[in-house]
């Protein structure tokens, strides 16, 4: 099932989309009495799951917006760096890793750190340029992973029952704040760094050893890859967070992205105003955003 956040005449609504026939329908038309936002339809999925079945036909997506799927998460947002082994060795190569051990290309333990839900922007928004700030701006395709049953020492073997589903996200990166700082926090934090979008897909749409990433920079393919070649993949990640951290209904963890970021070239390829990073997760759809 595909889910989405729309801001329709004015008002959001949580809707089941269908973006084939291009209709919605609202949840709370389907669901009577549902009145919450996404978090609260993920907190609440079990119990009115069976009445999100459309029986009829929908309304039309041509003229709503589409916004991210949480955009106004409870807390900021799982990310983890490094974690595909061409990413962590051009990383490596590039000069900007001021966090790794003399010699480490490869982590021992995932890289985990956050972005407030401040940085959450949706599809089709202008990605702030904050050009007195950063002068090397990068982008990040990932798989978003949102979690649908709170847990706390989480196993793996049963982590994958705490999904409730997956989106897409673009872990815009301030580099040169990312290096002078060590630390990643204000590097990756700026206001309207975490694209998101554009639909929130259930886990039984995707297998998440097999979900494949691309991304786009004004039509030049960047970045492709696959689930499986993580580091540490979506089950180890979430027993490691949930080791002394609650997870809860609506949390977001990004998995970290492939080979193929700015700072991969040579001489590195920021993005500038005017750019258009486009990214894609079949099922999920196809999240696009321009630099202001």
């Amino acid at each position: 099932m595909k889910l989405a956040n729309l801001l329709v005449n004015g008002a959001k609504t949580v809707a089941v989309v269908d973006p084939e026939r291009q209709q919605y329908w609202p949840v709370a038309e389907l669901s009577d009495g549902f009145r919450g936002d996404m978090i609260q339809l993920v907190h609440d999925y079990s119990s009115i799951r069976s009445a999100l079945v459309p029986k009829h036909d929908g309304r039309p997506l041509s003229g709503v917006t589409v916004l991210a799927p949480i955009d106004q998460p409870r807390r900021n947002i799982f990310c983890v760096g490094k974690n595909y082994h061409d990413h962590a060795e051009e990383f490596s190569k590039s000069g900007f890793d001021k966090s790794a051990q003399a010699g480490e290309h490869i982590p021992e333990a995932p890289v985990v750190f956050t972005k407030p839900a401040t940085t959450v922007i949706g599809p089709g928004d202008k990605i702030p340029r904050h050009a007195a700030v950063t002068q090397q701006l990068d982008y990040e395709v990932e798989i978003g992973v949102v979690i649908g049953k709170a847990g706390r020492g989480i196993r793996k073997q049963d982590a994958l029952a705490h999904v409730f589903g997956y989106t897409l996200i673009n872990d815009m990166t301030a580099r040169d704040l990312q290096k002078l700082h060590r630390q990643w926090f204000l590097g990756k934090s700026l206001d309207g760094f975490c694209p998101m979008g554009p639909y929130l897909v259930t886990a039984d749409e995707l297998d998440a050893n097999d979900i494949d990433v691309r991304c786009w920079v004004n039509g030049e393919l960047r970045q492709s890859s696959n689930s499986r070649h993580l580091i540490f993949d979506i089950p180890t990640l979430i027993e490691t967070i949930s080791a002394g951290i609650e997870l809860q209904p609506g949390d977001v963890i990004a998995t970290g992205t492939p080979a193929g970021v700015g700072i991969g070239f040579n001489p590195p390829r920021f993005l500038q105003s005017g750019d258009v990073v486009r990214m894609e997760i079949p099922r999920v759809g196809v999240l696009e955003n321009e630099v202001a």
